[in-house]
């Protein structure tokens, strides 16, 4: 197959605006930090409650089970920010905004779960704070309320 026949990847207008903003980076990599964690914590939490060791087995199967498919919401944010898709901005702001009552919850504990809040919560507005920055928005093309590319271009 020539060079003529192949079929070309289509781009975007965030493949060439330049390099990824550093924010977005950290952006990515605090998603993906939680969404690892998320994944630690339900594999942990499956193999106790498959163990019977947890107590309640099912509790422990279901709760394991529910934070894998919950780890999946900021893996794919983080994945999407580093390939500079504008709809990965969402789950990841969500991801911030559902960390913040874990966090404070943790933060209630009289125990090291007091540490691990603040850890959550610093992460959870760190990040917040990248995702919403000027640069990581025109860095994922997202343009605002009422912009479209017409009525920038005049």
């Amino acid at each position: 197959m020539s060079s003529e026949q192949k079929p070309s990847r289509k781009t975007t207008d965030t493949d060439t605006a330049g390099p990824r903003p550093r924010r977005l980076a950290w952006a990515a990599a605090l998603a993906a930090l939680e969404g690892l964690a998320l994944l630690a914590g339900g594999l942990w939490m499956l193999v106790l409650g498959a163990t019977g060791e947890g107590g309640d087995r099912q509790s422990g199967v279901t709760g394991g089970i529910t934070l894998l498919l919950l780890a999946l919401l900021p893996l794919l944010a983080a994945r999407g920010l580093l390939l500079r898709r504008s709809w990965s901005r969402g789950p990841a702001v969500i991801t911030q905004i559902l960390a913040l009552p874990v966090a404070y919850s943790l933060l209630q504990a009289d125990s090291v779960a007091i540490w691990a809040g603040v850890a959550l919560a610093v992460v959870a507005v760190t990040a917040l704070v990248l995702l919403v920055h000027p640069a990581t928005t025109q860095a994922l093309g997202i343009k605002g309320p009422g912009r479209t590319r017409e009525t920038e271009r005049r």
